[in-house]
C-alpha cells in the first residue's frame, strides 16, 4: 500500500460531513507559502477549512502562476490582505539558480526551461516578493501585503518590514 491508498483510505472512512462553504474564503486573505512539508498553514495561524486561500510553491515565491492564482482570489473571490509566509532552513537558500539547475539536469538528464527563484536572504527575498505583487497591474488590493518568516525550529513566525 503507498501512501497516496492510505490517504485515500483515510478520506473513506473519515469523510466529513458536507457543508456548505463558499469558494471565497471567510477571511479574504491569501497566504503565500513554502511547500516545505514542515510548513502547517493551519496549525501556525489556527485556520480552519475556508478561512484563507493558501497558495505554495518551492520558496513560497512569486511566480507567473502565483500572481494569476493571486489574480483570481481577489477579482472573483473578493480577497484583500495577503501574507508571504518564508523560512528558516529553506531548500530553495540552500544553492543558487544555476546549481539548482545543474542538479535537476544530472538527475533527468534535461535542463529546466522554468525559473528557478532561489535566494539566499529572507528578508530580500520577502521584500522582492512583496514589490511583485504591489506591482502586478493584475491585483487592485496591494495595501495589506505583508512579510513574516517561520522558523521551522522555535515555531515562532516574525514579520519582516517589506
Amino acid at each position: 500500500m503507498t501512501a497516496i491508498d492510505t490517504y485515500l483510505q483515510h478520506s473513506r472512512e473519515r469523510r466529513p460531513s458536507p457543508q456548505e462553504r463558499p469558494a471565497a474564503p471567510a477571511h479574504r486573505v491569501v497566504i503565500l507559502t513554502c511547500m516545505d512539508a514542515r510548513i502547517d498553514p493551519y496549525t501556525i495561524f489556527g485556520l480552519t477549512p475556508g478561512d484563507a486561500h493558501i497558495l505554495r510553491n518551492a520558496g513560497g515565491v512569486v511566480t507567473a502562476d502565483v500572481i494569476r492564482s493571486l489574480a483570481m482570489s481577489q477579482n472573483l473571490l473578493d480577497t484583500r490582505d495577503v501574507m508571504i509566509v518564508q523560512h528558516t532552513r529553506c531548500g530553495m537558500s540552500l544553492m543558487d539558480d544555476q546549481e539548482i539547475r545543474d542538479h535537476i539536469r544530472s538527475v533527468t538528464g534535461t535542463k529546466p526551461d522554468f525559473e528557478i527563484h532561489a535566494f539566499k536572504d529572507l528578508s530580500l527575498s520577502l521584500k522582492e516578493a512583496a514589490l511583485l505583487i504591489r506591482e502586478s497591474p493584475f491585483l487592485p488590493e496591494t495595501r495589506s501585503v505583508r512579510g513574516f518568516v517561520f522558523d521551522v525550529d522555535t515555531g515562532a513566525v516574525t514579520e519582516m518590514d517589506v
